[in-house]
């Protein structure tokens, strides 16, 4: 081999390297999984994406490393920006102001997730100072698997709109709770008021870089077509420049976003959709963004004692979801039935889990080690059978299509159609 290259060195030219090739063509099988994968089961894509990365990192794949860093991190938090900026503008807060309730199941759902991993972690034996971050890991959903779910299976009712809500919540108070305990873990020698500042600067930089993005859609808004292609280029780039600046500040860029999202909403409350262009490029950053967290996710240690603790955590955690949805059912205008569905669709992990676990990684790389382990496994296994869960859920909830396998063939010579 060293004497092929040395013979075919006087062709070779400089280029972006072998990383790039080897990207686009996992990207590339990926695409083709995904679609098959959706095509003749009906599942939603985000399956096919999620086995091709955990395929490819199970097999030594090195493209992802941990904790993330670098290009890799960006590409995380660029798809995780996007994604809350789309879920937090769908937050309607007139809703909170007629249903309380559906804020209710939101904080109930959390807390007690949050105290059951907790507890069960303890028993498990894990030390009380990885406990509370793999459970702030547990707390968070994933609204990228959730609306990933909801577009595949066209899913549209109460279930599927409080599924994206919750989601959504449960990520602000992840990141909220998770970037503090993050800077505390940073400083383990400091008292409580000494670790305050920086937790400060984070929350004040990603409030202001929310509502910086936030104003400036906003002043775009006024003199552009919301459906023009050229609005969504300019949507996609403030957006890519808040999580780089956010990021750079020593802000959350992914709490900017969901925050500038949710300001948008308030500032514009006419409905707007982005336009057909910006989904195909955000789809795109989107599918890598799933490919890329299972295969850093699969790069865990697989092991008697952590698959016993992952097997805990992913029941605990789904009994405390549903427990929560149910407590605060009452009153909020949903079924018992729905509510069952509710909580089951609130199961999938993604790309917040991992970079939450990773700036705990980053903070104390000895506890961080602990909860990698534990938290690692957990998110690769979360996103795929959470994806079949959320749609398993949304279908028995009456709110989902038929699974595309199970409808009759098109005509000979036409294409079938996919939302």
């Amino acid at each position: 081999m060293n004497e092929l290259m040395s013979f075919w060195g006087q062709w070779l030219r400089p280029s972006a390297g072998l990383p790039i090739v080897q990207w686009a063509l996992l990207l590339a099988v990926a695409s083709a999984c995904g679609y098959l994968i959706y095509r003749h089961t009906g599942l939603p894509k985000v399956v096919g994406y999620s086995l091709v990365g955990m395929i490819a990192g199970l097999l030594g794949f090195s493209g992802g490393h941990w904790p993330l860093e670098g290009i890799g991190l960006f590409l995380i938090e660029l798809a995780i920006s996007i994604v809350l900026f789309d879920a937090g503008g769908r937050i309607p807060w007139r809703w909170f102001r007629h249903n309380p309730m559906v804020l209710v199941q939101s904080v109930a759902e959390s807390i007690f997730t949050y105290l059951a991993v907790y507890w069960s972690m303890l028993w498990l034996n894990v030390p009380r100072e990885a406990a509370g971050p793999i459970a702030l890991v547990a707390v968070a959903a994933s609204p990228a698997v959730v609306m990933r779910v909801v577009a595949d299976t066209r899913a549209a009712g109460p279930v599927t709109d409080r599924a994206i809500v919750l989601a959504t919540l449960s990520t602000l108070y992840a990141l909220t709770f998770g970037g503090a305990h993050a800077q505390m873990l940073a400083r383990p020698g400091s008292s409580f008021f000494e670790a305050v500042p920086p937790v400060m600067v984070m929350f004040g930089v990603s409030i202001l870089m929310g509502a910086l993005l936030s104003l400036l859609i906003r002043l775009a808004l006024r003199y552009m077509s919301p459906a023009s292609e050229n609005t969504s280029i300019l949507v996609l780039a403030l957006i890519a420049a808040c999580t780089a600046t956010a990021a750079h500040l020593g802000g959350s860029a992914p709490m900017a976003a969901l925050l500038g999202g949710m300001l948008i909403k308030q500032l514009h409350p006419r409905p707007w959709a982005l336009p057909r262009m910006l989904g195909t490029a955000s789809s795109v950053i989107t599918m890598m963004m799933f490919v890329l967290v299972s295969t850093v996710a699969a790069q865990a240690d697989w092991s008697a004692t952590i698959a016993a603790s992952v097997l805990v955590l992913i029941v605990v955690r789904l009994a405390a979801k549903a427990l929560g949805v149910a407590v605060g059912n009452a009153g909020s205008g949903a079924s018992w039935r729905q509510a069952v569905w509710l909580g089951a669709a609130m199961t999938p992990m993604s790309a917040i889990a991992l970079l939450i676990a990773s700036q705990f990684m980053s903070a104390s790389p000895s506890t961080g080690a602990i909860i990698s382990g534990i938290a690692l496994p957990t998110i690769l296994l979360m996103e795929v059978f959470g994806a079949v869960i959320a749609t398993a859920a949304l279908y028995r909830a009456g709110e989902a299509h038929k699974p595309l396998a199970a409808l009759p063939l098109p005509p000979s010579g036409e294409a079938p159609r996919e939302s």
